[in-house]
């Protein structure tokens, strides 16, 4: 009679019952093939300096205070709301859940962020390193404080990479480029002047007069100078000349030059 152990027991019995498993102690172990490019690149990333013009903005004067304190009093905000839900008297909307989700520790990071775009002209580009050793906080959780600035929308991160020269991978991620901005969905939350000033009674039918007046402009134009108008650049440019060869091919269709569509009831 063979003896066994207990442990060597139970393994057998488990194998018996789970219809022969593996025994993953024996396991061979996976092989690691390497990407391609010799380095991964996150999904979603932009290639360093070909987007930062357009992505970052420079803050006018006091800006970057306003939003730090618009920042904070969210905290406190999301303070109430997790207490009003703990006291049942609330149940929590998905922005409110957002608002709920900011912490000390993301305040702290978003300061740190402002004050980098004040100084910066709007350039805000800083490693999940600098700015663990910038606030004195671990790097996990400065992790977890862009993701809840991010999901509150006092933060828009967009993932970099760069290419690398010589041997070896040919990208290699850099750091994220960030830009803070005050969320809309924050405003009826903040105190009455925090809020921004409320618009003139008339500045929606404003807005509706000169959109009317707008179109009105647009459907007066030809197809070339509809296209140089509404799109600029090199799609711009392709549009207007495709719009030139329609306005072409209607002209010569047309019997009436003063009337541009074509007679089709005329012999």
């Amino acid at each position: 009679m063979t003896a066994f152990t207990l442990g060597e027991a139970s393994a057998r019995v488990l194998a018996r019952a789970g219809g022969g498993l593996r025994d993953r102690s024996r396991a061979p172990a996976r092989t690691r093939t390497p990407h391609r490019t010799g380095a991964p690149v996150l999904r979603d990333s932009i290639e360093a300096g070909t987007f930062e013009e357009l992505f970052f903005a420079t803050p006018a004067p006091g800006e970057t205070d306003r939003l730090l304190r618009a920042c904070r009093r969210t905290l406190d905000a999301g303070r109430r709301l997790r207490r009003e839900e703990r006291a049942g008297t609330r149940t929590l909307s998905a922005t409110e859940r957002s608002i709920a989700g900011l912490t000390a520790a993301a305040v702290r990071v978003f300061e740190e962020l402002c004050t980098l775009a004040r100084l910066n002209q709007g350039r805000v580009y800083p490693s999940y390193d600098w700015l663990a050793e910038a606030t004195a906080l671990g790097r996990a959780t400065v992790a977890r404080a862009l993701h809840a600035l991010e999901r509150c929308g006092f933060l828009v991160r967009q993932r970099r990479f760069k290419r690398v020269e010589g041997e070896g991978p040919r990208y290699r991620q850099t750091s994220n480029a960030y830009r803070p901005l005050l969320p809309a969905r924050v405003l009826a939350y903040l105190p009455r002047w925090m809020r921004p000033a409320p618009l003139p009674v008339d500045h929606e039918q404003q807005r509706a007069v000169e959109a009317e007046a707008y179109e009105r402009m647009l459907a007066s134009l030809s197809c070339r100078e509809r296209a140089t108008a509404s799109v600029g650049g090199m799609l711009g440019k392709v549009l207007a000349s495709l719009g030139a060869a329609i306005d072409r091919d209607m002209a010569s269709a047309c019997e009436s030059h003063n009337h541009p569509q074509p007679l089709m009831d005329s012999i």
